[in-house]
């Protein structure tokens, strides 16, 4: 995404008309965009800029609680085509420059991701997907966790956590431009829409890079 007034972007359906109304208008930073690009194709991934495209619920979504002032420029970054976990981690850890910069790299998604599979019915499951989460971000040697990431597919109810991979994979990106810097669990919660468990992490220190 690379332009300098980002429009938005409502994918998805069925949900309330207030949030078909929300708007977001951090700007865009096209320099910034232009430099992602670089790394990207550096790591010999093709990249490609789209000055059309908005913010999508991805983005908007957190940022608008993180940043109600919508006052930080923002660059959106799409998932590859595919859904490789390890192009994934190859992409963050091109990236990882950035952190250098300031730029703050956020892995946007839910760590439980069903909307077919939601309330007392996702407890188990969701635990179960989360204590192996916990377990391979916070506890796993920093030069271990990657490959632990790359066989996700293995873990504990997987399938029930992850029907489909568009909220776990930007997790990937985080843990490659994160490199050696240990995980710490920033939010956990066990209620969650009526008894999912769900977390979210934090790569370095608190703001640092």
């Amino acid at each position: 995404m690379a332009a300098e007034r980002p429009p938005m972007v409502y994918d998805y359906s069925g949900f309330p008309e207030h949030t078909y109304h929300v708007h977001y208008p951090a700007p865009g930073l096209p320099a910034l965009a232009e430099q992602v690009r670089q790394l990207i194709q550096s790591a010999r991934f093709s990249a490609l800029l789209d000055a059309q495209r908005g913010f999508d619920h991805g983005s908007f979504a957190p940022l608008v609680v993180m940043y109600p002032l919508a006052d930080v420029p923002v660059v959106q970054l799409s998932l590859r085509a595919g859904y490789d976990p390890a192009e994934h981690l190859a992409v963050g850890r091109a990236l990882a420059p950035l952190r250098e910069q300031g730029v703050l790299i956020v892995g946007s998604g839910l760590s439980y991701h069903n909307l077919r599979r939601m309330g007392p019915s996702a407890a188990v499951p969701s635990k179960q997907f989360d204590d192996w989460l916990q377990q391979t971000l916070v506890t796993t040697e920093p030069h271990q966790r990657a490959q632990r990431l790359i066989d996700w597919q293995d873990a504990p109810a997987a399938h029930v956590a992850h029907p489909q991979e568009d909220h776990l994979l930007p997790l990937m990106v985080a843990v490659g431009a994160a490199g050696h810097d240990e995980a710490v669990c920033v939010y956990h919660e066990e209620g969650f829409f009526g008894g999912v468990t769900v977390s979210g992490f934090r790569f370095g220190q608190e703001g640092g890079v």
